[in-house]
């Protein structure tokens, strides 16, 4: 098996790219398109008589390629099949960093799925505690339920939206522009932020509709997403792009604690840079910009 980095619940995660756990030949190289997340598919890719089938393939994936620096999630089968459980020992007994769970609805299904994922750690001799969680959000219920499912175990380390079952629940569509997802989406980064946890937009499907890919990414950077599930290599570039602070706000970013420093050491709480009051509160986004600013690349000062 070759050995991988321990997983990390808090990381560069803009990018989420899925792929059929089942087809060796695309999930072979995955690590080369740069994508910060790669999810390995045993649910809606894989027919209901090649489960096992999968399983094999993402196994042996799993312990023969070196995926690197390059975060590897498997997305379970939903916890009303009878295949969730032994998805979850062939991506533990493989080393997989973290588990996804499709159509998570309470707290108590993240509580069901961390009490498998730990005996499968114990079964198989992996470190108990080393394989995260996150769930994804596909109908009303678990929308509703975003705050107690955000909360529910210290391994889970995002909530997600799911837009295809979504669509299918509330009786409506895909709409240009996402009007029947801005309520989801508001409440799903509102309990993530309030819980602590990673928030993640759906998949835009049509690869043909560029213009409108790049619309919605830019509409969930700034309502305050962390990353975007993808589905093509091609939408990479422009998540990463669009997700990293803009030299300007780096330039903003550190003039404030630059200035913050300075102006603490001389008892000062509240002044103005540019005609503008700053305080701590600044402070505290300024640190979380360059932070992320970092984490994408695009910054190597010394704050």
């Amino acid at each position: 098996m070759i050995p991988r980095p321990k997983p990390e619940r808090f990381r560069l995660r803009r990018t989420m790219l899925f792929m059929n756990a089942q087809k060796p030949g695309l999930i072979k190289d995955a690590y080369i398109y740069g994508v910060d997340s790669i999810m390995l598919d045993l649910e809606d890719a894989v027919a209901e008589n090649q489960k096992d089938a999968a399983r094999f393939s993402l196994y042996h994936a799993l312990t023969a390629i070196d995926y690197g620096q390059t975060e590897v999630i498997v997305r379970i089968n939903g916890l009303d099949t009878p295949h969730w459980q032994e998805d979850i020992r062939c991506a533990v007994a493989g080393g997989v960093d973290g588990v996804r769970i499709p159509t998570c609805e309470s707290a108590q299904d993240v509580r069901l799925v961390e009490e498998h994922v730990l005996a499968a750690e114990r079964e198989f001799g992996v470190g108990e505690g080393r394989t995260l969680i996150m769930a994804a959000l596909e109908s009303p219920k678990g929308v509703l339920n975003a705050p107690e499912i955000a909360a529910a175990s210290d391994r889970l380390f995002g909530i997600a939206l799911s837009a295809g079952d979504f669509h299918r629940s509330m009786h409506t569509h895909y709409v240009p522009g996402g009007i029947e997802l801005n309520t989801a989406r508001s409440l799903i980064v509102m309990a993530a932020r309030a819980a602590g946890v990673q928030c993640f937009d759906t998949v835009f499907t049509n690869l043909d509709d560029e213009e409108g890919f790049e619309a919605e990414v830019r509409m969930i950077h700034d309502m305050g997403f962390d990353g975007k599930s993808l589905i093509n290599p091609r939408q990479i570039a422009y998540v990463h792009q669009t997700l990293a602070p803009t030299p300007k706000e780096i330039e903003t970013a550190e003039l404030y604690v630059r200035t913050y420093r300075e102006q603490s050491q001389r008892g000062v709480g509240v002044y103005t840079v540019n005609g503008k009051m700053v305080d701590i509160a600044f402070i505290k986004d300024a640190d979380r910009v360059l932070a992320l600013a970092k984490a994408c690349g695009v910054y190597h000062g010394d704050l």
